[in-house]
């Protein structure tokens, strides 16, 4: 953890209040929360929906591992939002934050009364940004948002299948994350704006628009004539490219190799009959050409491939499991994974923050928060309220 008392990072004095769950939301303020934004989770009674839901379904020591993924750097307090004083509590809230981050379907925070037209009333400095699934309108607006059927109508799965096999989703949340990094964008341009104008905005993004973002390139170069992505059966990797672009299997793994020469490829692997191509993207009979490159890679080790084909410049790197990961001296020089110490978990293992500052340094300084284990404490901080007036809302049941 990081344990500068200076600085907890660039954005230290940032305040979040954040109704987000599941995945792109959390993931989002968790990354503002590094970089040191004081992070308010508003959670429901049975709290944000990963604490019930693990990846793997795995629970170290009971509490989830995509619940710890997504949520350290963060306080949490429990509201029920169907309560009139629990709405209260949060436009007081509102006073006093910067930021409002939620991922509802559209429409949720509005007909609670605490969408962005109530709260920029409150405080016209607000930035609010919302993000769901397909749009904020349009005629899938009710639809189911979710990163599977985002990348299913993103036509990536076409992307990623081979020649002859069905379509083949990314088996990671692609559009969660990248709308999670365009969230990140979003509102510290809002906030950049704020400092010019003074005046608060609200911010709109979807998985949808994030996932198409992400393959622009791909989906530009059919709008502009280049036809429908015919996949190859070998793995090179890119429907739209072409050999000697891809993976290749070695004696004991594999290797992939970036965008080469073909013919120096073939020279330095001793395969015949390319002499000529000094093409990097040969599409015509690709197939055959990873076929022909594969028989001579598969004749030594990735390290020794890695050892001829690095001495002469050609772009390629090991296939990694995570276990050879764990091993990487690189991995180790760049400082990505960390640990933190959870109350309940115990030490945890975690990729920690990607982005270095020299002289604000982000970190990680608090753990995931425990369900509502904040309620009182932020109502103190940041609302003034009294222990008579927490007693109340407690009461009430806008509060456990």
């Amino acid at each position: 953890m990081n344990t500068n008392s200076k600085s907890k990072g660039p954005l230290e004095g940032i305040k979040i209040l954040d109704f987000c769950q599941l995945a792109q939301g959390p993931f989002a303020t968790q990354i503002l929360g590094d970089l040191g934004a004081d992070i308010i989770k508003v959670e429901p009674a049975k709290g944000d929906w990963s604490r019930s839901f693990a990846l793997n379904n795995l629970y170290v020591n009971g509490e989830s591992i995509s619940f710890l993924s997504f949520n350290r750097n963060k306080r949490s307090i429990v509201l029920d939002l169907k309560k009139e004083s629990a709405k209260a509590v949060v436009r007081k809230l509102v006073g006093k934050v910067d930021v409002v981050v939620e991922n509802f379907r559209p429409g949720v925070m509005d007909r609670l009364g605490i969408g962005y037209d109530a709260l920029s009333r409150v405080n016209p400095a607000i930035i609010y940004c919302a993000s769901c699934g397909l749009g904020h309108e349009g005629p899938y607006v009710s639809r189911p948002g979710q990163d599977l059927l985002i990348q299913a109508m993103s036509g990536v799965p076409h992307l990623t299948a081979g020649e002859g096999q069905g379509p083949y989703p990314a088996p990671f949340g692609v559009a969660d994350f990248s709308t999670g990094i365009h969230i990140v964008y979003g509102i510290l341009a809002a906030l950049i704006g704020r400092e010019r104008t003074g005046k608060g905005q609200r911010v709109d993004l979807n998985l949808w628009n994030s996932m198409l973002a992400m393959i622009s390139q791909e989906l530009n170069t059919y709008m502009n004539g280049g036809g429908l992505p015919q996949r190859p059966r070998s793995a090179i990797a890119s429907a739209y490219l072409g050999a000697p672009y891809g993976i290749y299997p070695t004696s004991n793994g594999f290797i992939a190799l970036g965008m080469n020469p073909l013919n120096k490829v073939a020279r330095l692997s001793g395969t015949p009959g390319y002499e000529e191509v000094s093409s990097s993207n040969v599409m015509e009979g690709r197939d055959k050409i990873h076929d022909d490159l594969s028989k001579h890679f598969a004749t030594k080790t990735t390290q020794e491939w890695m050892d001829i084909l690095l001495a002469e410049d050609v772009w390629c790197a090991p296939v990694n499991s995570f276990g050879d990961l764990m091993d990487d001296p690189q991995i180790a020089a760049n400082k990505i994974l960390e640990t933190f110490e959870d109350p309940v978990a115990g030490t945890v293992k975690v990729v920690g923050v990607p982005v270095k500052f020299s002289d604000t340094p982000g970190g990680i300084h608090r753990p995931p928060p425990r369900l509502g284990e904040h309620t009182e404490e932020v109502l103190r901080e940041f609302a003034c309220f009294s222990n008579e007036e927490i007693e109340t809302l407690r009461q009430e049941g806008a509060i456990p």
